[in-house]
């Protein structure tokens, strides 16, 4: 019982897809953050050749766990399509996260082959480079040889697994 209850509570809201205005606002606020939190964010954000971003992905398990959430690919500050990332795992985890998750492609081709593609999992047909900044350092002091980067933030909750991996990203008809 107590896992039924932490999976509906977990996922309550997440079949029902948000709309467009949402998304926008929501990929908005995220990018603000970002800015706000990472020193040297904006300067690094205008460098990239298209930003993905998910402003609010659940994830939540019990041994067995899922994630979810919708997004939107932006080049040159427009939005120019709308997206979905999904997971599942096995293992040890237990709980529930809120987080957001921000790909940072930094190369076009990278670019060019995530858009061509029909569904992308990270690890897969592309990999990720998770970034973790110290307190105070400068984004753009750091070296990033990677085409992709990624940034995961805004935890609301504890969960023992943190990866990208796996994630299945698929476009939608928005």
């Amino acid at each position: 019982m107590i896992i039924f209850t932490l999976f509906s509570v977990a996922f309550t809201g997440i079949t029902t897809a948000a709309s467009k205005e949402e998304i926008d606002i929501e990929v908005a606020d995220s990018l603000e953050k970002f800015q706000q939190e990472v020193t040297g964010g904006k300067k690094f954000l205008e460098k990239a050749e298209g930003i993905l971003v998910f402003p609010d992905v659940v994830k939540a398990g019990f041994g067995i766990g899922g994630e979810y959430g919708e997004g939107a690919l932006l080049i040159k500050g427009k939005t120019v399509d709308y997206y979905n990332t999904a997971a599942a795992s096995i293992g040890f985890q237990l709980g529930a996260q809120f987080k957001t998750v921000i790909l940072v492609f930094l190369k076009k081709d990278a670019l060019d082959k995530f858009r061509n593609s029909n569904g992308w999992e990270v690890g897969i047909d592309g990999s990720v480079a998770l970034i973790e900044l110290g307190v105070g350092k400068d984004i753009n002091t750091i070296n990033m040889a990677d085409p992709i980067v990624g940034f995961v933030f805004s935890n609301k909750g504890l969960m023992y697994n943190l990866t990208l991996e796996g994630s299945k990203i698929t476009k939608l008809n928005k």
